[in-house]
């Protein structure tokens, strides 16, 4: 394996992505000639799949790929890409791994990302912009009349409910998250649950998210004992695609959110018109 040259100076000119959210911040910045190199699941914006060689899945990379664009930073995220940054960082790249999993980690991705590439008032910038945003869908979920209980499916088998920002979304968009709990664990594991658990939260929304397919209700509703739940009974089984909500980046802070805040206020407005039809 034939290491690249390095190139002396900052800020970097040819970046690769190992994960969706650093090329959709790097767009969003302006600074998308930088990109050489981005990962399969990059689909924000969508001339991303025109525009850029495609080097890696999530868990796996072509490395003689991605040394031979001679990229003179490489961005990463998760312990679950350890074994493809050891191997570039023996190859001689330089890597910056990010590791966020709440709004803040993603906000702070954001800045530092603009920051790498020399532009760190545009991160700034967006990152406000972002967090007014939240804090608008905020203020809007305060004025409903109902809350619903929510359970946020990431996976089927195992069931495994929503991460950190998912979580804190779901609270933000009016929604209460029955595991927010378990939200905070920092690996999927922590965040399996059993089919008793969900039975026992009694959610009134379910919305499902299975990461590379799409979410079946029906399904979801033929589980043993599921008949009972709320959301069930009530046909509030509904999915938000998985690009826009579980990537720790800006599509979850707008698309994501935006898909969030129709469901649940949605849910909302159909309790109260229920509530009125049999008052």
């Amino acid at each position: 394996m034939t290491s690249p040259a390095p190139r002396v100076g900052f800020p970097p000119r040819r970046i690769v992505c190992l994960t969706e959210e650093t090329v959709e911040t790097l767009y969003l910045l302006g600074q998308e000639d930088l990109i050489v190199g981005v990962s399969g699941y990059a689909v924000r914006p969508a001339r991303v799949r025109l525009e850029k060689p495609r080097v890696s899945g999530f868990t796996t990379a072509d490395l003689p790929k991605i040394l031979s664009l001679k990229p003179d930073l490489v961005l990463a995220f998760s312990d679950l890409q350890a074994g493809i940054v050891a191997d570039l960082m023996r190859a001689g790249c330089a890597v910056h791994a990010f590791n966020q999993r709440d709004i803040a980690g993603i906000l702070t991705m954001i800045r530092t990302v603009a920051a790498l590439v020399g532009v760190p008032e545009k991160g700034n910038d967006l990152a406000e912009v972002l967090a007014g945003r939240l804090i608008t869908t905020g203020e809007r979920a305060r004025r409903l009349p109902h809350r619903p209980r929510v359970y946020f499916e990431e996976w089927d088998a195992p069931m495994i409910c929503g991460i950190g920002w998912v979580s804190e979304l779901v609270t933000l968009a009016g929604g209460e998250d029955v595991f927010a709990h378990k939200a905070l664990g920092s690996t999927a594991t922590d965040r399996t649950v059993t089919p008793e658990e969900v039975i026992a939260a009694a959610p009134d929304l379910v919305i499902g998210s299975w990461c590379g397919k799409r979410f079946n209700p029906a399904a979801f509703a033929a589980r043993p004992g599921f008949s009972a739940l709320p959301a069930v009974r009530t046909g509030a089984l509904t999915e938000v695609r998985s690009p826009l909500i579980l990537q720790p980046g800006p599509a979850a802070l707008t698309d994501g959110l935006d898909a969030l805040e129709r469901l649940i206020h949605g849910w909302a407005e159909a309790r109260s018109h229920a509530e009125a039809a049999a008052s």
